[in-house]
């Protein structure tokens, strides 16, 4: 029999089930309101805060509207796909764990290094995000930290590209955060999960209330015209608020340490997916009613639009919430890329002593996590990462379109696996959302291909220089190839 080519080698669903035995297996602990308030907790945060302001302002006006659900379309296929795998294959590691169970090894760590590079890369800016969140929030009192202590020590021009010396030290409040939230972490699942559920209630407040108080003084003439920028100002707002999404994928990686995940992970993806997009749109009409898109706040715009009305209370209650999102948010992208690490650790891609540790009595990954909060707080405290930041849309997008390809693969591949909950309308379902996501990724800009590419192609090195000789999966073809014996390597067959 001809031996298998490991690049393209499947792993097994029955192997990826067999993991979860022994002492590397995380403690079931998640419910389907703690798993959507995980989503909902990744979900809402800089980007209802943030991003709403110069959308609208520069790309979509009162478009913005469509923008969130054309955006929360496209994530929407993507969270059926999403949900069935989950389902299906319970286990830590969301598209990665997904790729390697339909696509081969090499798939899986093109989208494992992707998804190291959203969840880090979105941690740093969301951390970055919270500290200048949290001065405003001093601001309110009259308290005002030193700007060494604040700022970047470098940084760069968005227009020339050109760099320069800002003589700060570090941006400490961006780096305390990280390391309190990587504490927090470490001591457990049910711990981080209860300290999120409570931030995720207050900012769920502030948000309810920003639309309830809000559309009191909305004036439909600031809706007019409703597409300034045509309906191609709407597709790019899309683009760009989808960063405002990411999140709801988080929960798949949980899976593992769901109680019931068969039932409770698609729950928690889809129900976090629609109760975020439904309160994104109304924010989105609020604020372009509250204030004409020409006018509206880039840094602060939901707390610029009430401070425009003379509401300092309301102003408190959202800076107050904005802080609290930001950090619910931090917590769940960290949470998740020490799980994504740990998936594929145990397929030796990378270190398994080190990304595969279970911690004895927390019973989570606690190196991992303790690397992942150093490295997020060094790179936030540090670097100005205007650039860097736009490399999530465009890895995430990747991602979601990987996934929906793997539903199709998979029905074909395994008809027979059960699937406690099925993506509806195959193929359409999938189809449909590879092409939405990969539009909006063609949306995002030449540049962000670039970078995509550089920072695949230095992936790529890892993985011939260290993760292919060392997988699980080269093991298992070289006993293979020793049975058969036929002579050659166990990377694969000439």
């Amino acid at each position: 029999m001809r031996p298998r080519s490991q690049l393209f080698a499947v792993k097994p669903v029955e192997v990826l089930l067999e993991e979860m035995a022994g002492e590397h297996r995380l403690r079931r602990v998640l419910g389907p309101v703690t798993l959507t308030a995980l989503g909902v907790g990744a979900i809402i945060g800089a980007g209802i805060f943030v991003l709403t302001g110069l959308a609208a302002h520069d790309k979509a006006g009162p478009g913005l509207i469509l923008s969130f659900v054309v955006a929360g379309i496209g994530c929407a296929l993507a969270a059926l796909c999403y949900a069935e795998f989950a389902s299906m294959v319970p286990v830590a590691g969301s598209a990665y764990t997904y790729a390697y169970a339909t696509l081969g090894e090499l798939f899986a760590w093109i989208i494992g290094w992707d998804l190291v590079l959203e969840y880090a890369v979105a941690s740093s800016t969301v951390a970055h995000g919270w500290s200048h969140y949290f001065l405003a929030f001093l601001n309110i009192f009259g308290v005002t930290l030193p700007e060494r202590w604040t700022n970047t020590p470098i940084d760069i021009d968005a227009a020339t590209h050109a760099w320069s010396v800002t003589g700060a030290y570090c941006n400490l409040p961006a780096a305390l955060v990280v390391l309190f939230i990587t504490v927090i972490l470490v001591v457990g699942i049910r711990e981080s999960a209860s300290f999120n559920a409570a931030m995720v209630v207050l900012k769920l407040i502030v948000v309810l209330l920003v639309i309830g108080l809000g559309s009191a003084y909305v004036r439909t003439e600031n809706w007019h015209p409703f597409l300034p920028y045509g309906w191609g100002g709407v597709l790019s707002g899309a683009s760009y608020v989808f960063f405002a999404y990411i999140g709801f994928d988080s929960v798949s990686t949980h899976a593992e340490e769901a109680k019931n995940p068969q039932r409770d992970v698609p729950i928690g993806i889809i129900a976090s997916l629609a109760m975020c997009t439904i309160l994104y749109i109304l924010v989105a009409a609020v604020l372009t009613g509250m204030v004409p898109y020409t006018q509206i706040n880039i840094d602060a715009p939901v707390a610029g639009a009430f401070a425009s009305r003379g509401m300092p209370v309301a102003v408190f209650f959202i800076s107050l919430g904005a802080v609290v999102g930001i950090t619910s948010v931090l917590l769940v992208l960290l949470l998740s890329q020490a799980r994504v690490l740990l998936a594929m650790a145990r397929d030796g891609l990378i270190p398994r002593e080190f990304f595969g540790a279970v911690h004895p009595r927390f019973r989570t990954p606690h190196k991992g996590t303790i690397l992942t909060g150093i490295l997020v707080a060094t790179v936030a405290a540090l670097f100005p990462l205007r650039i860097l930041a736009e490399l999530v849309n465009i890895g995430t997008l990747m991602a979601f379109v990987i996934v929906c390809a793997a539903v199709l693969v998979m029905r074909r591949t395994n008809p027979q696996l059960d699937r406690p909950f099925r993506t509806p309308f195959v193929p359409a379902v999938p189809i449909l959302g590879m092409g939405m996501n990969f539009w909006m990724m063609y949306g995002l800009g030449w540049e962000n291909w670039v970078r995509l590419v550089v920072w695949l192609l230095v992936g790529l090195v890892i993985y011939f220089g260290y993760g292919r000789k060392r997988s699980t999966m080269a093991q298992q073809l070289a006993r293979e190839l020793a049975k058969s014996g036929v002579a050659g390597r166990p990377g694969g067959v000439p």
